[in-house]
């Protein structure tokens, strides 16, 4: 089979998930003189990612919870931090680079009971 000087063959996949998740696929693909299986596997990771964090301290302590940024995409990502409310405190940007974790130190230091 001539391929125009080339060895590959496109052969577009379209794929739409409903939910977040691990996606396994085989795509078998036979001729009289070849088998070849392709295993495809698609994670999915959520539009936006809700968490609580709960700090019990005694009155004026300062506590540091460090949050784990996970990169699981093929691109280095570099965060930058707005913090809300009176009394916490972190660094303004961190970058976690491609298959990396990087802890984000958000530390909590009431000013008041």
């Amino acid at each position: 089979v001539f391929l125009g000087g080339s060895d590959a063959v496109e052969f577009p996949i379209k794929f739409t998930p409903k939910k977040p998740g691990c996606y396994n696929c085989q795509i078998i693909l036979k001729s009289s003189y070849d088998i070849r299986v392709y295993e495809i596997e698609c994670v999915v990771n959520a539009d936006q990612a809700d968490a609580q964090l709960e700090f019990l301290i005694p009155a004026y302590q300062t506590v540091t919870q460090e949050i784990p940024i996970s990169n699981l995409s093929s691109e280095d990502w570099r965060f930058e931090a707005i913090l809300e409310g009176q009394g916490f405190h972190g660094p303004p940007a961190i970058n976690v680079p491609v298959g990396g974790t990087v802890p984000y130190p958000l530390t909590f230091k009431p000013i008041a009971e």
